[in-house]
């Protein structure tokens, strides 16, 4: 799921989204120990149904054989959030800021597919939001905000125009405005993915589609210009992916997140990295999978860059590694640039994909410990 340039260039005349830094000062429940999660490949045992509303901090460990997800799900399937990409024998932590009371559910998703093995969890007490404790925090969350309104904007106006294409029959122009109007979904991809079904609706792959559902959005109009021809729906689904991307960037626009929000998502963009783009699997079609990895990777620089002088302060030895790390990926990415693009996935060699999985699994290391250091 998706540029390069300066990351907060294109905030524009976009309304800023309503964020709000966690802060310290907010009830840890992690200082009292993590949550264990036991995964498998046939359930997800959580050792509390219920936990104090603050700083929660779930310790995934996979039994399974299959890699799994985790998930701690809101009202209406909202995502709070996630930790993907978990291979068995490994343990992975996921901190997240829950301020409110209120029933939630936890999710584990064996093979990283379907609805997930769920549980009711239940928040109690409830804290303030800390967003004027910690100055800082509170300017990088209004920093991403920015970010966030101008990627939104920009993927507005580029999924119109590219649905245009689509509904005209223009075959070949909308094949040149696919990668490049999808990378400023994957450059957010995770405040997408807070929203239920819309995220699915909008990305999900041919692959993930179960029974019974509708294949929609970007992918189901790759397939169509790049293997099956224009379908009599395409032009329908073309409308549908505008309506959902309209629908993306009003709720954007009131959506509150948190610093940990940042930590996480900047994270689970390396994870769809290394789940999906750096084995091809997510461009299944036209194959321009190296797009959405630089998008992937811009947008979590994104996160990084708008938490720096927070982490800074608190962990500068991590912010230099970081940015090595984020270095070593770009110079690959480069090395593949052709034009103002990049190779197809197909082109790629054995050894290429094998630096480039070394690499995202080298950045992935630190960024795992940025959720910690914002949650201090």
């Amino acid at each position: 799921m998706i540029l390069r340039k300066t990351m907060f260039a294109l905030a524009g005349s976009a309304a800023l989204l309503s964020l709000t830094a966690c802060s310290g000062g907010s009830q840890d429940n992690a200082a009292g120990g993590a949550i264990t999660v036991a995964a498998s490949d046939t359930a997800c045992q959580v050792s509390t149904s219920s936990a104090s509303a603050g700083n929660l901090t779930f310790e995934v460990s996979n039994k399974g054989t299959k890699v799994t997800e985790f998930y701690l799900y809101a009202e209406g399937d909202r995502i709070m959030g996630e930790v993907e990409n978990i291979a068995p024998g490994l343990t992975r932590k996921l901190t997240v800021e829950v301020a409110d009371a209120g029933k939630y559910q936890t999710a584990c998703k064996p093979g990283m597919a379907g609805d997930g093995i769920r549980s009711d969890f239940t928040v109690t007490g409830g804290v303030a939001k800390q967003t004027d404790v910690n100055t800082q925090l509170a300017e990088a969350t209004k920093s991403y905000a920015a970010y966030v309104a101008g990627q939104t904007s920009a993927l507005q106006a580029e999924t119109q125009k590219f649905a245009d294409s689509v509904k005209s029959g223009n075959v070949a122009d909308a094949k040149n405005r696919y990668a490049t109007t999808r990378i400023y979904y994957e450059r957010i991809e995770p405040v997408a993915e807070k929203f239920g079904d819309l995220d699915p609706a909008i990305d999900a792959r041919e692959a993930d589609v179960e029974a019974g559902q509708q294949f929609t959005g970007f992918h189901r109009l790759e397939k169509d210009l790049w293997v099956t021809g224009l379908q009599p729906d395409s032009a329908q689904i073309a409308d549908k992916l505008v309506t959902d991307v309209n629908d993306l960037v009003t709720k954007t626009q009131t959506l509150q997140l948190t610093g940990l929000d940042l930590a996480n998502g900047a994270k689970e963009l390396l994870d769809e990295v290394a789940t999906r783009k750096i084995t091809g699997e997510e461009e299944t079609f036209s194959h321009t999978d190296l797009w959405d990895f630089q998008a992937n990777v811009d947008g979590s620089k994104g996160a990084i860059q708008a938490l720096r002088p927070v982490l800074q302060e608190r962990d500068p030895a991590l912010v230099s590694t970081l940015d090595t790390e984020f270095a070593n990926v770009q110079q690959l990415l480069d090395a593949t640039r052709v034009g103002d693009g990049y190779k197809y996935y197909n082109e790629l060699s054995q050894d290429q994909i094998k630096q480039f999985a070394s690499a995202v699994d080298a950045l992935s290391e630190p960024l795992s410990k940025v959720s910690e250091v914002v949650a201090q």
